[in-house]
């Protein structure tokens, strides 16, 4: 994996689980496994174990591990593993930078840019590490994507340890949350490389209505070991930096798709996708403006 950080600075991970991850998805043996990995019920049944008090003994190995700060969270002891993966941080480390028109990350992770194009003959898509994807087949609906052609996607591939709540980026209006079935692949990228993880994974996306970037479309992306996507709200009114839910276990990804003229991404970021890096940033982290006529 290729990141880097709002300073510029690179890093490169090759880790144990990369190389695991690698076999599983290339070769024969490794994908006999996935088919049984990938299944609701697993996920399920590891979400569960990660409820019991037990699971406590994992924590302080995956804070040292990981360099986590736990004098940032509202509380530092934690009934299971999964109430800690879940903590909630005191809203003075996440901030929201800017004024009104700023758009900020609705979460830690790493971030990649894509526009949506239309390529000769297709719908409208962009392109993730190689693989294609229409934006009707990410949600399923091919009247709700064509809102959505000559606009941006913005995809936030989550890690373990990252921060693992999210919020909204504008106030407005959201409606209800649809639900779309699946599988749970991981959202590594090398899984990417051989499936077409985001329209096979499990997921849940609603629209807001916003103020200042048109409708936004945002959808969360269960992953290998995510238990549940928990969205608190159902059709509501909603302000910006407001939290909107949360991940439990594992690897997940929220993606935003703005309409054409809603928003101007940094260009930095589209740059470092250019080069292949995925930027790393953190919840309120500024990502862009609103467009200006």
């Amino acid at each position: 994996m290729k990141y880097i950080d709002s300073k510029g600075k690179i890093s490169i991970e090759d880790s144990g689980q990369d190389k695991l991850l690698k076999w599983m998805y290339t070769h024969r043996m490794g994908r006999c496994m996935l088919k049984v990995l990938v299944h609701p019920v697993v996920s399920k049944a590891g979400g569960w174990m990660l409820d019991r008090g037990w699971s406590r003994c994992l924590i302080r190995p995956f804070v040292k591990k990981n360099q986590i700060d736990l004098d940032c969270c509202e509380k530092q002891k934690f009934r299971s593993y999964n109430d800690f993966f879940t903590r909630q941080m005191k809203s003075e480390y996440r901030p929201m930078e800017g004024g009104e028109g700023t758009l900020n990350s609705p979460c830690d992770g790493k971030l990649s840019i894509y526009p949506i194009t239309c390529r000769e003959g297709e719908k409208s898509s962009f392109c993730i590490k190689n693989t294609w994807y229409t934006v009707e087949s990410l949600l399923r609906s091919k009247k709700l994507a064509q809102y959505y052609e000559g606009g941006t996607a913005c995809v936030f591939r989550l890690t373990v340890d990252d921060y693992h709540r999210y919020c909204y980026v504008d106030e407005g209006d959201k409606s209800e949350n649809h639900y779309l079935p699946g599988i749970f692949h991981t959202v590594n990228p090398i899984a990417n490389d051989v499936v077409p993880i985001y329209k096979e994974n499990a997921r849940e996306y609603s629209l807001l209505k916003s103020r200042h970037f048109k409708t936004v479309l945002m959808m969360e992306v269960g992953a290998l070991m995510v238990g549940r996507i928990t969205n608190y709200h159902g059709a509501c009114k909603v302000h910006r930096g407001q939290e909107k839910g949360r991940f439990e276990f594992g690897g997940s990804t929220i993606i935003l798709l703005f309409q054409k003229d809603a928003v101007q991404i940094d260009e930095r970021l589209y740059q470092n996708t250019q080069k292949g890096y995925e930027t790393i940033v953190k919840m309120g982290e500024k990502i862009g403006t609103a467009h200006q006529d």
